[in-house]
C-alpha cells in the first residue's frame, strides 16, 4: 500500500530503524541532515535527504523552522521524531500542526501534561500514583533545593525538569555539597535542554528501575506491553534493558498495579502512540512514579522481541488513522539490549572518533541496531552510541548466552595506519559490555541502580576472557577490504535510484573521501 512520504527528523540508528519500518508500509522516506553528517548511513535509506544546517544541534536537528520548511518542499505529510532532539517537544508538535503535517506521536497537550516531569508529578498525584517524594515542582535556587532535602532527608537527587539521558542529574549527599551540585547539574541542563530548571527528588537506595510501555489510541483508551527492567546504568544513563523485569518475578502483586496505574494514567490523558512509565522498586516491592517518556524508547527493541509487535509500524498506521488497538498482546521468553558506545570504557566518558570497520553480531534471535555498516565517523556533536544489540531466548539464561556470544562477534576498529597502529581518539565500551554478561550479580538478576559502583572489577583494565575467532583482531588489511568492498557497492550503477533534491541532496561517497576530509584533503 502506498502512503504520503515520512520525514524523519532524527539521524542514526533511530533514523535507520524508522525508515525501515517506512519502507516496509510503503511510506516513501524524507532524510535530514546535517553538514558533518552529509555521509551518514541513515540516508542511505532515504528516498529524499536534505541538508538542514551546521553541525550544531541547534543550528539543525532542533532548528524547528528548518525541518519544517524542509517537510513542506519534499512532499512529506507525517512527521516522525524518533527520539532526543524534538521528540518531546510540544512547540514542535504544534508547529507541525500549523504547517498541517501529522506528527508521529502523543499530542502536545499530552506531552505538556507527561512530557514535563513536574506536571507529570501532579497528574500521578491526582490519580493517585505513587511517587517519589521530594518538591512539587522546581526549585529557584540551591538554597530552596536544602530546604527540601532536609525535609525529606540526605541522600537526594538534583534532576532537570526538562530532558533525560541523565544529563542535569546530580546526586547530593551532604547540604555542604549542594551549593556546587545545584550551579553544575543546571548549568548541563540549560546547555542539553535549553532549560535549567531543577527539582528536588528523595534518593531510593539500591533501587531497580522498571519501566512499563504503553500505547495509547489518543481517545482515551490504552493498552500496556509488559516492563522492562533498566536497572543497570552508569552516569544515569541505561546500559542493560531486558524483559521480563528479574525483581518483578517475585512481585508479581507489584507488576500488575504497576501495569494498573500506567494505563490508568495513559487513558486519563487520551495519549496517543507509544510512551514509557518509569518506575523505581524498591527491595520489599514497593514502586514509585519517576516520570513519563513521551515518545518511542531507545530499547523499545526488548518489548518488540517478547510481544512480536513492530512499535513504530503501530505509530505509522495510527498516524495515518489505520491503527485499532488491540488487547493487551501476549508476551513470551526472554529479551535483552545493550548499548554500545564510543566511550572510555573505564569512566564512561565519550570517546568518539573515525571508525576503520564495524562487525555487528548475526544468527538466530539475535539483533543490532546500528548508525553503521563500515567505515564512517562517530561525530563527537552527537550522542555516541555506535549501535544497540539484543537477543532473544526463552529462558533468561538463554538469552544472556545467546547475547555473550552476540557481544564475542562483534568487532569495533578505528582506521590503521600502515605501520598498523590505530588511527583517531574512537575507544568503545565493548570490553565492558563482555564483563556485563559474565558478571554473577548480573546473570542472578539481582541488578540494582549501583550495580556498577558495587563492582568496581567491570571497569578495570584485565582482559575478558571469551573464545574469539582469528577475526577478533580486524587487521589493516580486512579495514581496507571493507573500504573497498563499500567503494565498490557505493559504486555501482543499481544503488543510485534515491532520489535526492539538487539542492541539498546527498552524495554518497567511499570512505576513501571520508578519510581524506578528516585529513584535511580537498576533494
Amino acid at each position: 500500500m502506498k502512503h504520503a512520504p515520512v520525514l524523519i527528523a532524527n539521524r542514526g540508528e533511530i533514523a535507520t530503524r524508522v525508515a525501515r519500518t517506512c519502507r516496509a508500509l510503503g511510506f516513501p522516506v524524507v532524510g535530514i541532515y546535517s553538514e558533518v553528517d552529509q555521509f551518514a548511513e541513515h540516508l542511505r535509506y532515504c528516498d529524499q535527504s536534505y541538508c538542514v544546517g551546521p553541525a550544531s544541534p541547534k543550528e539543525s536537528y532542533l532548528n524547528v523552522e528548518r525541518v519544517i520548511e524542509v517537510a513542506r518542499k519534499s512532499g512529506a505529510k507525517y512527521v516522525h521524531p524518533g527520539y532526543g532532539f524534538l521528540s518531546e517537544r510540544p512547540h514542535f508538535v504544534e508547529a507541525c500542526e500549523k504547517a498541517g503535517l501529522i506528527f508521529v506521536g502523543p499530542s502536545a497537550e499530552s506531552m505538556r501534561l507527561m512530557g514535563d516531569k513536574i506536571q507529570a508529578r501532579a497528574t500521578v498525584d491526582r490519580l493517585k500514583v505513587p511517587r517519589v517524594p521530594g518538591s512539587a515542582g522546581a526549585v529557584k535556587n540551591a538554597e530552596e533545593a536544602k530546604h527540601f532535602a532536609r525535609e525529606i532527608g540526605y541522600p537526594i537527587l538534583l534532576k532537570a525538569t526538562a530532558g533525560g539521558g541523565g544529563k542535569g542529574m546530580r546526586r547530593v549527599d551532604s547540604e555542604v555539597e549542594m551549593i556546587s551540585a545545584f550551579e553544575g547539574a543546571s548549568r548541563e541542563a540549560l546547555g542539553a535542554f535549553g532549560d535549567g530548571s531543577m527539582y528536588v527528588e528523595k534518593l531510593i537506595l539500591e533501587p531497580h528501575h522498571v519501566e512499563i510501555q504503553v500505547f495509547g489510541d489518543g481517545k482515551g483508551d490504552a493498552i500496556h506491553l509488559g516492563e522492562r527492567e533498566c536497572s543497570i546504568q552508569r552516569r544515569h544513563q541505561k546500559v542493560w534493558e531486558e524483559s521480563p523485569a528479574p525483581i518483578l518475578e517475585k512481585f508479581q502483586k507489584t507488576r500488575e498495579a504497576m501495569y494498573e496505574a500506567a494505563v490508568r494514567v495513559a487513558k486519563s490523558v487520551k495519549y496517543a502512540s507509544a510512551g514509557t512509565f518509569e518506575f523505581i522498586v524498591d527491595g520489599q516491592g514497593n514502586f514509585y512514579f519517576l516520570e513519563m517518556n513521551t515518545r518511542l524508547q531507545v530499547e523499545h527493541p526488548v518489548t518488540e522481541w517478547v510481544t512480536g509487535v513492530d512499535l513504530v509500524e503501530w505509530q505509522l498506521l495510527l498516524a495515518a488513522g489505520k491503527f485499532a488497538l488491540p488487547k493487551t498482546p501476549e508476551r513470551r521468553g526472554n529479551a535483552i539490549e545493550v548499548r554500545l558506545y564510543a566511550e572510555d570504557p573505564h569512566n564512561f566518558l565519550p570517546a568518539p572518533g573515525p571508525l576503520g570497520a564495524i562487525q555487528m553480531p548475526q544468527g538466530a534471535f539475535v539483533r543490532a541496531d546500528s548508525a553503521f555498516t563500515d567505515a564512517g565517523e562517530v561525530s563527537l556533536h552527537y550522542d555516541p552510541m555506535i549501535a544497540k544489540i539484543s537477543v532473544w531466548g526463552g529462558t533468561r539464561e538463554q538469552a544472556i548466552d545467546r547475547l555473550r556470544v552476540a557481544l564475542d562477534e562483534t568487532r569495533v576498529q578505528p582506521p590503521r595506519r600502515a605501520d598498523g597502529t590505530a588511527q583517531g581518539s574512537l575507544r568503545t565500551n565493548l570490553s565492558f559490555l563482555k564483563r556485563l554478561v559474565r558478571n554473577g550479580t548480573v546473570r542472578g538478576g539481582n541488578t540494582t541502580t549501583d550495580l556498577i559502583a558495587r563492582h568496581p572489577e567491570l571497569t578495570q583494565n584485565s582482559s575478558v576472557t571469551s573464545n574469539p575467532s582469528a577475526a577478533d583482531s580486524l587487521t589493516w588489511e580486512a579495514a581496507v577490504g571493507v573500504c573497498l568492498a563499500q567503494f565498490l557497492r557505493d559504486s555501482s550503477p543499481q544503488d543510485r535510484s534515491t532520489k535526492n533534491d539538487s539542492s541539498h541532496g546527498v552524495r554518497f561517497a567511499s570512505p576513501w573521501v571520508l578519510t581524506a576530509r578528516r585529513e584535511g584533503v580537498r576533494e
